[in-house]
């Protein structure tokens, strides 16, 4: 009995289920968890959305939502690259493909509309324009997020005018830069007017109002 016990006693230890492991699996798909964080602060803003929520809506516990995140306001910096590669993304063909200034323009507002009319409590409106820029006042960052933006959408818009200008489809004096703010602008104004729960038709009507102001009304 002595014997057997020593040899019991000699024996390595069976190994732990838990040994081996590099750590605990995510139980979440970061991708998807910014995601809704980014629902989130599109429709509330980042002031009325409290921790509480984005736990809630990505179904993680603050200290996860810490680990993966950081804090609120890096949760808040994350989402808005996020919504602005996927708007990047949804509008670059469109920009580089050739066609006529016209149909470009009718293609790029028509695109900024299915963005800004989505969302299934109603219209979210654009990141940028309805709580990026409130947030921008006083965060040095997140400004400069948006005025790279801004200007990032400027510059596509007036290659497009700059092009339709050389090959004769706007008169030879078209300023590119000046029509490319109105463009801009005329996007940013259908972002506020999307949120306000203006119909889809009136929208497009609006575009086309300033796509015959920029180009020239159609004869």
């Amino acid at each position: 009995m002595v014997q057997k016990r020593r040899e019991l006693l000699s024996k390595p230890d069976a190994p732990s289920p838990s040994r081996g492991r590099r750590g605990r699996p995510r139980a979440y798909q970061p991708e998807v968890a910014l995601g809704k964080a980014l629902d989130l602060f599109r429709r509330d803003g980042f002031a009325a959305t409290s921790l509480d929520d984005l736990s809630a809506a990505t179904g993680m516990n603050r200290p996860s939502l810490y680990g993966a995140f950081g804090d609120k306001r890096e949760l808040y910096i994350k989402s808005y690259q996020r919504y602005r590669d996927d708007a990047r993304a949804a509008m670059i063909d469109v920009f580089r493909i050739e066609m006529p200034i016209r149909k470009r323009l009718e293609r790029i507002y028509s695109i900024a509309l299915d963005i800004y009319l989505s969302g299934e409590a109603g219209p979210r409106g654009c990141f940028t324009v309805m709580t990026a820029a409130s947030e921008a006042v006083g965060d040095p960052q997140i400004r400069a997020m948006v005025l790279e933006g801004f200007f990032e959408l400027d510059k596509a818009f007036a290659r497009c005018f700059r092009l339709a200008s050389e090959k004769g489809e706007l008169p030879a004096s078209t300023d590119p830069a000046v029509l490319a703010q109105i463009a801009s602008a005329t996007m940013h104004s259908m972002a506020i007017r999307a949120r306000a729960r203006v119909p889809r038709k009136e929208l497009e009507a609006m575009a086309k109002g300033a796509i015959d102001v920029m180009c020239g009304e159609k004869g």
